[in-house]
């Protein structure tokens, strides 16, 4: 009986996400991560380091690559785990090794699985909620794992889902289906529309959101969103925004009051933002639906203006 050949992933944009799930999957699978060179070179001198819940080692497996070049023509899966701003480039960089293959994003924000599937038919969705870092070059921490990842079809075959659950749970990482992946996106993307632009615009941890002033305007972001997610039929765990505004004032933004969101590096950085995966995808979407959405309007434009000018950053 001929033995079973391992699964052949692909993870693109591998940053402290791709990097520690490549490492992670390495275990079970044959594994390609797409990622910098500093960290490719790394990787092929001494192998990816990796510390932290899952698990202390160096993983001497896994093969980095730093262009379609170094890709096989044969890959069971792609995995994207690449910054929002960055899908476009990289769907259109990698679309070889993409078309016609179950591909999943890990992605923060919402509306990079659209733009994935204009280059495949199967696009998988997925939620991570652990905490990962880079070292240094090649070396990654996992710090904290709060819940299990979630993945779910956004379009195409049912099939691939299960099997990439069954490869990522033998990898040892927790992993559930989740039957409304969108939902599951949207509710993720949530307190980054209500808090993440604030912070960068004001230089400010989360903890400014709860003052009264600034109270105001993230309720009315959330109104706004809850507005055209009901537009787009996506059902949300709190039935109404004030709903979600209460867990939000009262959980989410005490437990987070002291952390800066990474939006608020990426202005500092000079990097471009997730904006437009958040309050600026809500406004476009409004605008289809013919919904007012002008605190997310204003947010969103406020960001890239200062995206646009280093002295408003």
């Amino acid at each position: 009986m001929e033995s079973r050949q391992p699964p052949v992933i692909l993870v693109l944009g591998a940053g402290a996400v791709g990097l520690a799930l490549a490492g992670r999957l390495a275990r079970v699978a044959t594994v390609y991560a797409a990622c910098r060179p500093v960290h490719a070179d790394a990787i092929r001198e001494r192998g990816l380091v990796m510390e932290g819940v899952w698990g202390d080692g160096t993983v001497r497996e896994l093969v980095p690559v730093t262009g379609p070049d170094g890709v096989p023509p044969a890959v069971d899966f792609v995995i994207v785990t690449a910054k929002g701003t960055d899908t476009h480039a990289i769907s259109r960089e990698y679309a070889g090794a993409i078309r016609g293959r179950p591909t999943a994003s890990l992605q923060n924000g919402i509306g990079n699985e659209e733009i994935l599937a204009a280059c495949t038919p199967t696009v998988i969705g997925g939620t991570v909620t652990t905490n990962f870092s880079v070292v240094g070059p090649g070396h990654v921490r996992v710090q904290s794992e709060s819940a299990p990842m979630r993945l779910g079809i956004w379009s195409g075959d049912g099939t691939a889902l299960d099997r990439l659950i069954a490869i990522v749970q033998s990898a040892g990482i927790a992993v559930e289906a989740d039957p409304d992946i969108r939902s599951g996106k949207w509710t993720k993307a949530l307190l980054n529309i209500a808090v993440n632009p604030i912070c960068a615009l004001l230089r400010s941890p989360v903890g400014v959101a709860a003052d009264p002033d600034i109270r105001e305007t993230v309720t009315a972001l959330i109104r706004e969103t809850y507005a055209v997610a009901a537009a787009e039929g996506v059902r949300l765990p709190w039935a109404t925004a004030d709903g979600y505004l209460d867990y939000l004032f009262r959980v989410q933004v005490p437990d987070f009051a002291a952390v800066y969101p990474s939006m608020y590096y990426d202005l500092r950085q000079g990097r471009r933002t997730e904006i437009d995966l958040l309050n600026g995808y809500v406004a476009r979407l409004g605008e289809r639906h013919g919904i007012a959405t002008p605190h997310n309007q204003c947010i969103a434009g406020l960001v890239r203006y200062a995206e646009r000018h280093p002295a408003a950053r």
